[in-house]
């Protein structure tokens, strides 16, 4: 080989280790801008959602909760069953989703979000506030805490939570129905389990939130499965994963369902 074809190949492989370099220096700011978002939206509503309440009892059947991630209102509805560590299913309505949000229209009467349904006390309805007061009332103390019952500042609050990730759960994007539902430990003021629900929703992959905040009297049962403390973790009996890190888990849910 004449020293100008080396000379050549090696710089080639200059370029590609260079190449390479880049890429992973735009994913790490990727991933630091991803995670900042996300951590500038939790610190909108400070604590909410981050600490269990009192639980007057566990609904034999679970709730089910029709919403989409980047929602306001659907957030304060997600805040209060995290606050009570409640563990619903979950169907994401995602704009523009087609498996989920019909059932609500038919159902309630109108696309509206988020609704509510427990077949406990065969109730379901709309309205954060209502749903608020409904889960205190019958699964709590009878009283939401202050954050929650203050409707003004629970709603402006959100709002500007939701405008620092304003296109993130937000739109439907393209997936295959998983056959059995996925579950995913979490608690909401989590900014990391965030990026984990923001994927879940987008791809209307219908799952149980598993709410286990601080002082939750079911986190000895969620170590117990996953063998230590940390959010979020998600489990998919489809194909038997079971894993941590929010963007290891958008990445997986991503290659897996997407089409």
């Amino acid at each position: 080989m004449s020293s100008s074809s080396r000379a050549m190949g090696q710089g080639y492989h200059r370029l590609k280790k260079g190449k390479v370099a880049v890429d992973e220096s735009l994913m790490d700011l990727t991933r630091l801008l991803d995670v900042t978002t996300s951590t500038a939206a939790s610190a909108a509503r400070p604590n909410f959602g981050n600490v269990h309440y009192e639980r007057a009892k566990i609904p034999e059947q679970p709730l089910e909760l029709y919403e989409f991630e980047v929602c306001p209102y659907c957030r304060i509805a997600r805040e209060a069953l995290s606050a009570l560590s409640l563990d619903p299913i979950v169907y994401p309505c995602p704009k523009g989703g087609r498996r989920f949000r019909e059932k609500v229209k038919q159902e309630g009467g109108r696309y509206q979000f988020p609704y509510l349904v427990d077949p406990n006390t065969a109730v379901a309805m709309y309205e954060s506030a209502d749903i608020v007061d409904y889960l205190f009332a019958e699964y709590g103390d009878g009283r939401a805490p202050w954050f929650l019952r203050q409707r003004g500042f629970a709603v402006s609050t959100s709002m500007l939570a939701s405008g620092f990730r304003p296109f993130k759960g937000r739109q439907a994007v393209p997936s295959r129905e998983p056959e059995k539902l996925l579950e995913l430990y979490s608690y909401e003021g989590s900014p990391f389990c965030r990026i984990a629900r923001e994927a879940l929703c987008e791809l209307e992959l219908p799952h149980r939130i598993r709410n286990v905040p601080r002082r939750s009297p079911d986190r000895d049962d969620f170590v117990a499965v996953s063998g230590k403390m940390r959010v979020p973790y998600l489990l998919d009996p489809n194909t038997g994963t079971q894993m941590f890190e929010s963007d290891a888990i958008r990445r997986y849910l991503y290659t897996t369902y997407a089409r």
